[in-house]
C-alpha cells in the first residue's frame, strides 16, 4: 500500500513536517503510518492527534490515517475505552466525502475484522456493530471504486466466516434485495447480482432458498437488462449445486425451465455462458435428468448459430460426458486431492448374482488370463489402488456379456442360413433367454422410454411361432430351399420394425435404434440362399458342438431385442452394432481389442447419449477448427481421459482412432496435452490395452519436441509402472536420449530426469539400475546448473542405497571406488563439496552399513577436512558433526575411528573460516542452518 504515497506527493512536500508524517521507521524505508501518533508534536494526546488527522482538511492526511487503521487499533486494543473511542472515529471517517478515503477504508475492513477476531473477545459484537454497517453502505455507494471495493471486502469477509447468520439475513440480504428491484439502478442492479450469485455458494441452503432464490429466478428473467441474465447465467452452475433442489419439486421445475430458457435465450452471450456453466448444472441433477433433458439442450448449443456459443459448448463438452461417470461402472473415483483410485467391484452393483459371474468367469479365466508371473509393479496407493484381476474380468465379463444376451440375435450367427434347430434347441434357447430375464442389468436405468410398440411386436411374435413351425416341418421333409423362405421374412419383419420408428426419429435413442435394426436388416438382406456359412457377413462359425447353444432365430431374438430396451429403458449397446461371432461370455474386451473384429467397430455405445459422442469426436475434423476453434483440437486433448473414464475401458475402440489423430496432430500443444495425461489414459485403460495402443504413441512422445517430451517426463514413473516388466525394460536404453535437448539451456528438463530417475529405480533390478542407470546419474552429477546437480548427489545415493539393499556389496563398493575418483579427487572444488554432501546423505539415510563406510569412504571424507576452500570444509564440518558423529558405530569406545573423528571436528572447530566453526560447533539437536548460499 506504501508504495501509492507518491502519487499523492503532487502538491509538495514542504508541507510533510507540519503533517506529522516525518518520522521513519529504524528498518524500512517507507514513510511510519503511525507516526503522527507520537509524543512531542504538540500537546495532543495520541487520541487527540488521530482525531486531528482523520477529519483534517487535507485529504492526504485522511487517506494515511484510513490506510493504518489497522496499526492504530493494535496500538489502543489493550484499553477498551480507547478501543470503542477508535472504533466510533472509524466511523465516522466512513461518512468521509471523499472517495478515496472510503475506499482506503473499505480496503482495510477485512484486516481489520481478522485482526478483532483474533485479539478481542467482544468480537462479534463490535464487528457487527461498527464494520457490517459501514460495509453494508457502500454497496451502494456512489462512486464505483467505492463499491467495488466493498463488493471484494464482503466476499472476503464470508470466506473467512467472520460474518454471522443473523447480519447476512437482517442487513447485507435487504440491501442485495433492494439493488435488484426492477426499478433499480441499471449498474447498481447488475453490480448487486453478481454479489449475489458469489454470496450464494457462502451461505446455508435455508437462507438462499428463503432469501435469495426467488429473486434469482426473477432476475434470470429480466427481458430488459441482458446483462443480468448473463450474470445469472454464468453463475447458474454454482446457484444450481448450491440449492441441491429435490427433482421431485416444483421449484426444481421451475428453475430447470429458467435454464432452459437461458440456453435458447436470443442474445448469444447468455447462450455461450449457459455453455460455460453446463457441466457444474449436469453435475447437480440426477443421470435420469441428464441424459433426458440435458443431453438434447447441449446439442442444441452444439449447432447454434453463433460461433462462440459453439466454441464454448465444445470446450464444455468433454466435462459434461465426463459428468455421466459412473464409479460404479467404470471402476474409478477421485479422492479429494485428485488422484485417480480404483475401486473393487462390487457385485451388488449389478443384477447378476456373484455366484452366476465366478461361473461365468472361472472357465474364461483360465483360458485368456494367464497368470500375473509378468513382473508388473503395481501402482502406489497415492496414484491407484489397483483391484483384483480377477474382479476386473467379472465386471468386464458383465458389461460384454449380460447385453449381449439381452439383445440377442445381432452379434449371434443366423440359424435359418445353416443350421437345423431342433424342439430341444428351441426349449434350450427359450430357457437361456428366461435366464437373461431373471439376471436383468438395469445399469443404464434412466434412459428415455421409446415409443410403444408392441402390437407390432406381438404381430411379429406371431409370425415368428408360424416360421419356426413351418421350419420343423420343412427340416422333417428335408426340403433343400428351406433355409430361403425365412431369409426373406426376416427382413421384412426387421422392415416393419423400422417403419414403426419412422415418426418418433427426433429422440436420440430411436435413432440409435434404427441404426441397430437397420444393420440387422442388412446382414439378414446379405445373408443369401447359396451360402453354407455366414461368413461373408464377417462372422466366424463357432464349434459345430457349440451351435446349438448358440443359435437363436434372427426374428424371436429382435423382437426380445426391442422389447427388452423398451422395459428397461436402455440404450442399445456396442455388440448390437458390431456382429461379431465371438460370444461375449468367451472373452474380455482387452482380448477383443487386440483381434482384427475390434479394429472394425462402430463406435457405439450405451454409456452416453450417441450424439455427444458423434460430436465429441468430430472435434478432431479440420472443418471444426475452421468453423469453430482453431484450438478445438486441444480441448479434445484435455478432456480425453475424462471421456475415456466415462465410457470405460470397454468403448476404448470408440476413442481409439480419435486419440491417433490428435496424437498425430501437427499443433504440439495438442500433443503436449496428451503427453501429460498419457499416463492418467494408461491407468483407465489397464495393461493389454497401454500395451497394445498406448505404448506406439508413449515411443512417439519420446522422440518429439521437448515441450511434448516434458509431458512424458514428468509422469514417467507413473507411466512405467504399469507396463510389464520386459515392456518396461526395453526403455532402459531410451532413457539415455532424455539427456539429448533441443536447447541445451533447458535445464529444467534434465532435474525433471533426475527426480523420475530416483522414482524409477525401484521399478528395475540393481543389475540394470548399476547398468544403465548410474552413468545418467554420474553424467547429470556433472551439469553445468547446480540445481541439476545437486539433485542428481540425490540420485546417486539411491543408487547406492538400491545396490546395498538388494544385496549386491560388490557393485556398491564399485560405485563407490568410482565416486571416489570422480567426486573426492575432483580438481575442481564443487566436485569435492559434491563428495561431501553425498558422504552425509549416504549416512543419514543408512544406505550402507557403517563398518564400511567407515572402511571405503570415511578416510576420504575426512581427508577434505584440510581443504583449501572454504566451502568444501564447510560441508566436511556439517557432515562430521551432525551426522557421522551422531551414529551409534562411530559413539562405540571401540570403534577404530572415533579418535580421528574426534581430531578432525576439534582442528575444524578452530578453522579460520568463522562459518566452518560455526558448523563444526553447532549442537546437532539445534534447527539447523540452510547451507545452499554456500554451495
Amino acid at each position: 500500500m506504501l508504495a501509492g504515497l507518491s502519487l499523492y506527493f503532487e502538491d509538495g512536500h514542504d508541507d510533510l513536517d507540519d503533517f506529522g508524517f516525518d518520522d521513519y521507521g529504524s528498518e524500512c524505508d517507507g514513510i511510519r503510518i503511525t507516526a503522527f501518533l507520537d509524543a512531542g508534536q504538540d500537546n495532543l494526546t495520541p487520541l487527540g492527534r488521530l482525531e486531528k488527522y482523520a477529519f483534517s482538511e487535507n485529504v492526504f492526511n485522511r487517506q494515511i490515517v484510513a490506510r493504518g487503521l489497522l496499526d492504530v487499533l493494535r496500538e489502543f486494543s489493550d484499553n477498551e475505552n480507547d478501543f470503542i473511542s477508535v472504533m466510533e472515529t472509524v466511523a465516522r471517517m466512513s461518512e468521509d466525502g471523499e472517495p478515496t478515503v472510503r475506499a482506503e477504508l473499505m480496503e482495510q475492513v477485512p484486516n481489520i475484522a481478522m485482526f478483532l477476531h483474533e485479539s478481542r473477545p467482544n468480537f462479534p459484537a463490535a464487528f457487527s456493530r461498527y464494520l457490517v454497517p459501514i460495509v453494508v453502505r457502500y454497496l451502494t455507494d456512489p462512486n464505483n471504486q467505492v463499491r467495488k471495493t466493498s463488493q471484494a471486502a464482503l466476499l472476503v469477509l464470508l470466506e473467512q466466516g467472520l460474518i454471522s447468520k443473523a447480519d447476512m439475513e437482517t442487513k447485507v440480504c435487504p440491501v442485495l434485495l433492494d439493488l435488484t428491484e426492477p426499478s433499480s439502478d441499471d449498474d447498481y442492479k447488475i453490480e448487486a447480482v453478481a454479489i449475489m450469485c458469489k454470496v450464494v455458494t457462502m451461505l446455508s441452503k435455508d437462507t438462499v432458498e428463503h432469501l435469495l432464490l426467488p429473486r434469482f429466478c426473477d432476475l434470470c428473467s429480466d427481458a430488459r437488462l441482458f446483462q443480468v441474465r448473463k450474470v445469472c447465467a454464468a453463475n447458474f452452475g454454482d446457484s444450481f449445486f448450491v440449492f441441491e433442489i429435490s427433482e421431485t419439486t416444483t421449484l426444481f421445475h421451475s428453475f430447470s425451465m429458467i435454464f432452459f430458457d437461458l440456453c435458447s435465450d436470443s442474445l448469444w452471450g447468455i447462450r455461450k455462458a449457459c455453455a460455460e456453466c453446463f457441466m457444474m448444472v449436469s453435475n447437480s441433477t440426477s443421470p435420469e435428468v441428464r441424459r433426458a433433458k440435458l443431453s438434447p439442450l447441449f446439442i442444441s448449443l452444439i449447432s447454434d448459430q453463433s460461433r462462440w456459443v459453439r466454441q464454448a459448448a465444445f470446450q464444455s463438452l468433454g466435462r459434461f460426458i465426463s459428468t455421466f461417470a459412473n464409479p460404479s461402472s467404470t471402476g474409478f473415483h477421485f479422492r479429494e486431492d485428485g488422484a485417480l483410485l480404483e475401486v473393487p467391484r462390487d457385485c451388488s452393483l449389478n443384477s447378476l448374482n456373484c455366484s452366476d459371474i465366478s461361473g461365468c468367469h472361472t472357465g474364461r479365466t483360465i483360458a485368456h488370463t494367464p497368470p500375473n508371473q509378468d513382473g508388473r509393479a503395481t501402482p502406489s496407493p497415492e496414484h491407484v489402488s489397483t483391484a483384483d484381476s480377477e474382479e476386473m474380468h467379472n465386471f468386464d465379463d458383465i458389461h460384454t456379456s449380460v447385453p449381449r444376451e439381452m439383445c440377442g440375435g445381432f452379434i449371434r450367427t443366423f440359424s435359418n442360413s445353416n443350421t437345423n434347430p431342433t424342439t430341444t434347441n428351441n426349449a434350450k434357447n427359450a430357457k437361456d433367454t428366461e435366464q437373461t430375464d431373471e439376471n436383468f442389468n438395469s445399469f443404464n436405468y434412466w434412459r428415455s422410454p421409446l415409443p410403444d410398440i408392441s402390437g407390432e411386436l406381438e404381430m411379429l411374435n406371431c409370425q415368428k411361432s408360424e416360421e419356426v413351425i413351418e421350419e420343423e416341418e420343412e427340416e422333417e421333409l428335408d426340403c433343400p430351399d428351406s433355409k430361403s423362405s425365412p431369409g426373406k421374412a426376416t427382413s421384412d419383419q426387421i422392415q416393419k420394425v423400422l417403419d414403426c420408428l419412422q415418426p418418433h426419429m427426433d429422440d436420440p435413442d430411436v435413432q440409435a435404434q434404427v441404426q441397430v435394426l437397420s444393420a440387422a436388416l442388412k446382414a439378414a438382406q446379405l445373408d443369401s440362399p447359396e451360402d453354407d456359412s455366414p461368413t461373408d457377413d464377417g462372422l466366424t462359425e463357432p464349434e459345430p458342438q457349440e451351435q446349438p447353444e448358440d443359435d437363436i432365430d434372427i426374428v424371436s431374438v429382435e423382437s426380445k431385442s426391442v422389447e427388452v430396451q423398451s422395459e428397461s429403458e436402455e440404450s442399445p449397446t456396442e455388440e448390437e452394432q458390431t456382429m461379431e461371432t465371438s460370444p461375449a461370455s468367451e472373452s474380455s474386451p482387452e482380448d477383443s481389442a487386440h483381434s482384427p473384429v475390434f479394429e472394425d467397430k462402430p463406435k457405439i455405445q450405451n454409456v452416453i447419449p450417441q450424439q455427444l459422442l458423434d460430436q465429441y469426436l468430430s472435434m478432431t475434423d479440420p472443418a471444426r477448427a475452421q468453423t469453430v476453434d482453431t484450438e478445438i483440437a486441444k480441448h479434445c486433448a484435455f478432456s480425453l481421459p475424462g471421456v475415456a473414464l466415462t465410457l470405460g475401458r470397454q468403448n476404448w475402440h470408440c476413442l481409439k482412432d480419435t486419440y491417433e489423430t490428435l496424437a498425430t496432430d501437427v499443433q504440439w500443444k495438442v500433443r503436449r496435452t496428451l503427453a501429460f495425461s498419457i499416463h492418467e489414459l494408461a491407468v483407465i485403460l489397464g495393461d493389454q490395452l497401454t500395451a497394445a495402443d498406448l505404448v506406439p504413441i508413449f515411443n512417439g512422445f519420446l522422440k518429439d519436441l521437448d515441450e511434448v517430451r516434458i509431458g512424458v517426463l514428468k509422469h514417467l514413473y507413473d507411466f512405467l509402472k504399469l507396463l510389464h516388466a520386459d515392456k518396461r525394460r526395453e526403455y532402459l536404453y531410451q532413457l539415455q536420449e532424455f539427456m539429448v535437448t533441443d536447447n541445451s539451456r533447458n535445464w529444467r528438463f534434465r532435474y525433471e530426469l533426475a527426480e523420475q530417475l530416483i522414482l524409477i529405480i525401484e521399478l528395475y533390478s540393481h543389475n540394470d539400475v548399476f547398468d544403465y542407470l548410474r552413468q545418467i546419474a554420474l553424467t547429470l552429477c556433472s551439469d553445468k546448473v547446480s540445481e541439476v546437480r545437486w539433485i542428481s548427489y540425490k540420485l546417486v545415493v539411491e543408487i547406492l542405497q538400491k545396490l546395498y539393499a538388494c544385496g549386491a556389496d560388490d557393485l556398491g563398493l564399485n560405485f563407490i571406488n568410482e565416486l571416489t575418483v570422480r567426486f573426492c579427487h575432483c580438481p575442481k572444488w564443487v566436485g569435492r563439496q559434491a563428495f561431501a554432501f553425498i558422504c552425509q546423505a549416504i549416512v543419514e539415510e543408512d544406505c550402507m552399513p557403517m563398518e564400511q563406510f567407515g572402511q571405503h569412504l570415511l578416510p576420504s571424507l575426512l581427508s577434505l577436512s584440510s581443504d583449501p576452500v572454504a566451502n568444501v570444509r564447510v560441508l566436511v564440518a556439517k557432515a562430521l558433526r551432525q551426522s557421522v558423529m551422531e551414529k551409534a558405530y562411530f559413539k562405540e569406545p571401540c570403534c577404530a575411528y572415533s579418535d580421528e573423528l574426534e581430531e578432525t571436528v576439534m582442528a575444524l572447530q578452530s578453522d579460520k573460516d568463522r562459518d566452518v566453526r560455526f558448523f563444526a560447533s553447532l549442537d546437532p539437536n539445534k534447527c539447523l542452518m540452510d547451507t545452499a548460499p554456500l554451495i
